[in-house]
């Protein structure tokens, strides 16, 4: 009897063990641990190499600059009174303001990772999460999760996140506040008033610029972009080296 009631217990512990090494194979468990330290894949993400060719779409830099202005007339257009920003914010028209620099008019690539666009903006991450968000629920971007196969080794998923694929848009709404220039016009009659429309418009946009924005808005050709707006952060940080001198100049003579 008591042989008997051992070997039950021997068994029930081998099964015990052997259903614990399935299910650990199943949650792609390592032995050493490493399973554990992995980041989980987001919710919704898709294979990187497998969507982006029907969510990207070519555009232009008129197209671009026109979704830069629609941002900034809707988010003025938008403010409520006593309120220091309107429903975007600061950081997001930053973070559209960079992605219009970045974005590939060909094929409408524009992939750029948080920690990148945290660097150049030299904002926080939730700063930079909270600013997208209200982007895309403001109709002013999209992005699709992405992962990629990673080379791990031992069991288990052998994936990771990578950066999301943004797509920029404007909604109809913010494209009305730009008038006339929003879109062709219907008839020669409006094409002198269009240009007025168009020149004005262009005129408030270029003085919410520095020279590599600048740069950006004429240009179409990204490496000379690049160029151009490298040159320009250059002479920007020696004109603000100038006029720190000058003041200090003008201190010390006081």
């Amino acid at each position: 009897m008591i042989e008997e009631q051992q070997m039950n217990t021997r068994e029930a512990a081998e099964r015990g063990s052997f259903f614990k090494r399935i299910n650990s194979v199943i949650n792609g468990a390592r032995t050493d641990g490493g399973a554990a330290n992995r980041k989980p894949i987001r919710r919704n993400s898709r294979r990187k190499g497998s969507c982006e060719a029907s969510f990207w779409r070519g555009t232009s830099r008129q197209d671009v600059q026109k979704v830069l202005m629609a941002a900034r007339q809707y988010d003025r257009a938008n403010k409520e009174p006593g309120k220091r920003n309107g429903p975007l914010g600061g950081i997001a028209l930053e973070v559209l303001a960079l992605f219009a620099n970045l974005v590939n008019y060909k094929s409408g690539r524009l992939d750029p990772s948080l920690d990148y666009i945290t660097d150049k903006l030299c904002r926080s991450r939730d700063a930079v999460v909270r600013a997208l968000k209200a982007l895309r629920d403001h109709g002013f971007l999209d992005w699709l999760r992405r992962f990629e196969p990673a080379p791990n080794e031992g069991r288990g998923p052998q994936v990771r996140q990578v950066s999301n694929a943004y797509r920029l848009s404007a909604p109809k709404r913010a494209l009305a506040l730009l008038g006339r220039w929003a879109g062709r016009p219907a008839a020669p009659d409006d094409d002198e008033a269009a240009r007025k429309d168009r020149a004005a418009m262009e005129a408030e946009h270029i003085e919410t610029l520095d020279l590599a924005g600048l740069a950006a808005f004429k240009i179409e050709d990204s490496d000379l972009t690049e160029a151009l707006a490298m040159m320009g952060k250059a002479i920007d940080l020696r004109e603000s080296a100038k006029r720190t001198e000058s003041q200090s100049t003008s201190f010390f003579y006081a």
